[in-house]
C-alpha cells in the first residue's frame, strides 16, 4: 500500500469498533431482476420490477417479542431457525423449547450441552423404536436428532480443532442418513467431480421411474449444511422435481473433513455440479433452477453468471458485495475514511495489521453475534485471524457480474433481516440484473421478516415455489 494511504487507513482503524458492529451480519445481503409491484396471496409480499419501492402497507412491524425466546439476539434466531424446522417434522416444538429453557444466554458451551444432550435422548428414542420394529417412530426420531446434533456444533467454530466439531457434525450426518434409509423416497449419496476430489451430495428424486425431470440444485451458505436443506428438497418433491443438494468448500464435509475453505469464484464449484447433473439420464438439461439459500443468494448468482445451462436462479436473499457493505460503513464516519477505496481497505487487512484484530477481538467479546460471526469466519475461510477472513470475504462480489445472468432470476428479501437491514444488498443486486426477474418482500405481519423466513416456511416455500413452477413449465 503507498505510504500515504498507510496513515489514512491507521486513522479509520479507530472507527472500526463502532461500526463493525453494525455490519456483522451483512455477510448475507441481497438483490434482485424485473415484475410488478403487487401484494402476494400465500405471503405479505411484494414484487417489483425496478429498484424495489416497498408500498407502507407492505412492511408491518413484528408484535412485540412475538418470537422472543432468548434475549440474546444471535441465540435467538438460531433457535427460530431450529424450530422452523418443525414445519417439516424434522424438530418438535416442547423438545424446542425444553432444550432453550435449560441454556445460559450467551454461552456457547451451555448451548452446546444441551442441545447435544436432547438430540442423544432423541437419538436414543430412535435407536429403541427400530429395535422394535417401529420403523416410522425410528425415522422421525432420527430427522429430529440430525436438526438438534446440528444445532449443538453451531457455536464450537472458536477453536478449530476442537474435536467435537466433526464429531457432533458425524453424528447429524449418520441420524439424517439413518432417517433417510427409512424414508420412502427415492435418494441416492452422490460424489460430485470437483478439481482433484468431489464434492458430497444427495440427489432426490419424485419417482424411480428414471423418466428425466426438470431438476432443483439447491446450496446452503456461510454456515449451514445440506443435511437442511432436506425439508427444501421434499417441497421440490411434492411438485414433481428431482432434486440435488451439495455441498462446496467452506461448507460441511468439505470444510470439516476435507478442509477446503470457501472461495469467491463460485462458477468454478457449480459448473462442476451442473457437469454432474447432465450426466445423468434422469434430468432434464433444458430445466435446471438453481437456489441459493443465505450466503447462497451471492453464491449461486455468482455461479449463474459464468454457469448458462442454468434456466432460473433464486436468490434467497440475494448478496451483491459484501467489501462494500464494509466500506461504506466506514465511509460514514466521515473524515479519513471517507475517500478510502475496497482496493485500499483489503491491500490494508491482508497485513493482517493488529489494531484491526484487536478491535474486532475487543467487539467480540462484548457481542454474542460478532464473536460468532470471526469464529465461524476464519473457521469457513481457515483464516488465521480476523483481518485475514475479512480480505478474504471482501472478494465476495458481483460487481460487473450479475449483469451476465441472463436466467429468469427471483430476488427475495425480509423486511426484518438482520443480515441486510432494509434490505439494502437485495435491492442492490435487483438494480443491477438486467435478465427477466422478479422481487419479493416477506413480510413480518405474518412471521416471515426474519433472514430466509426461518420459522415461517410455508409462506417461504408457497412464494417461491409459485414463481418457480411457472418459470419451470411445473404448474398442475
Amino acid at each position: 500500500m503507498k505510504s500515504g494511504r498507510a496513515c489514512k487507513i491507521d486513522i479509520i482503524t479507530l472507527t472500526l469498533l463502532t461500526t463493525l458492529i453494525t455490519i456483522v451480519f451483512a455477510f448475507t445481503i441481497s438483490s434482485g431482476c424485473t415484475g410488478q409491484v403487487q401484494q402476494s396471496q400465500t405471503s405479505p409480499a411484494v414484487d417489483a420490477t425496478e429498484t424495489p419501492e416497498i408500498p407502507e402497507t407492505s412492511v408491518k412491524p413484528a408484535p412485540v417479542n412475538s418470537s422472543q425466546i432468548f434475549g440474546d439476539k444471535e441465540f435467538n434466531f438460531q433457535f427460530l431457525r431450529t424450530i422452523g424446522a418443525s414445519y417439516s417434522g424434522e424438530a418438535d416444538i416442547g423438545e424446542c423449547l425444553s432444550t432453550a429453557s435449560r441454556i445460559t444466554e450467551g454461552d456457547f458451551e451451555s448451548w452446546y450441552r444441551e442441545w447435544n444432550k436432547t438430540a442423544d435422548a432423541i437419538r436414543d428414542a430412535g435407536d429403541e423404536s427400530l429395535a422394535a420394529g417401529h420403523r416410522r417412530s425410528a425415522m422421525e426420531a432420527y430427522y429430529r436428532a440430525a436438526t438438534y446434533y446440528r444445532t449443538a456444533e453451531f457455536f464450537l467454530h472458536g477453536n478449530s480443532s476442537d474435536p467435537r466439531i466433526p464429531g457432533t457434525w458425524e453424528k447429524s450426518r449418520d441420524s439424517f442418513r439413518d432417517a433417510l434409509a427409512l424414508d420412502d423416497v427415492p435418494y441416492e449419496i452422490v460424489d460430485i467431480p470437483y478439481e482433484n476430489t468431489t464434492l458430497p451430495g444427495y440427489f432426490y428424486m419424485a419417482d424411480d421411474s428414471g423418466t428425466p425431470r426438470p431438476l432443483l440444485i439447491i446450496q446452503t451458505g456461510f454456515d449451514g449444511c445440506q443435511e437442511e436443506l432436506h425439508s427444501y428438497a421434499m417441497e421440490g418433491i411434492k411438485r414433481g422435481y428431482n432434486v440435488l443438494t451439495f455441498e462446496g468448500p467452506g461448507q460441511g464435509e468439505v470444510i470439516r473433513v476435507q478442509h477446503i475453505p470457501f472461495r469467491y469464484d463460485w462458477e468454478n464449484v457449480i459448473t462442476p455440479v451442473v457437469d454432474y447433473a447432465v450426466s445423468r439420464t434422469d434430468v432434464d438439461e433444458d430445466h435446471i433452477a438453481l437456489w441459493g439459500i443465505s450466503l447462497g443468494g451471492y453464491l449461486a448468482p455468482r455461479g449463474a453468471a459464468y454457469e448458462h445451462r442454468i434456466t432460473a436462479l433464486i436468490a434467497d436473499p440475494g448478496t451483491y458485495d459484501v467489501g462494500e457493505t464494509l466500506l461504506k460503513n466506514l465511509q460514514k464516519e466521515g473524515g479519513a475514511a471517507a475517500d478510502t477505496t475496497e482496493e485500499d481497505l483489503n491491500k490494508w487487512l491482508q497485513t493482517d495489521p493488529d489494531e484491526f484484530n484487536d478491535a474486532i477481538k475487543g467487539a467480540m467479546a462484548g457481542d454474542t453475534g460478532t464473536r460468532w460471526l470471526n469464529e465461524n469466519g476464519m473457521f469457513v475461510f481457515s483464516a488465521g485471524s480476523p483481518a485475514q477472513f475479512w480480505a478474504k470475504w471482501m472478494n465476495f462480489s458481483l460487481a460487473g457480474i450479475a449483469e451476465k445472468i441472463s436466467c429468469p432470476t427471483l430476488v427475495c428479501s425480509s423486511d426484518n433481516d438482520h443480515l441486510d437491514p432494509g434490505g439494502l444488498q437485495a435491492k442492490e443486486l435487483y438494480g443491477h440484473l438486467t435478465c427477466e426477474k422478479k422481487y419479493i418482500l416477506f413480510s413480518d405481519e405474518y412471521g416471515a421478516g426474519s433472514h430466509c423466513q426461518f420459522g415461517a416456511s410455508g409462506q417461504s416455500f408457497g412464494a417461491k415455489f409459485d414463481w418457480l413452477d411457472d418459470i419451470m413449465g411445473m404448474k398442475e
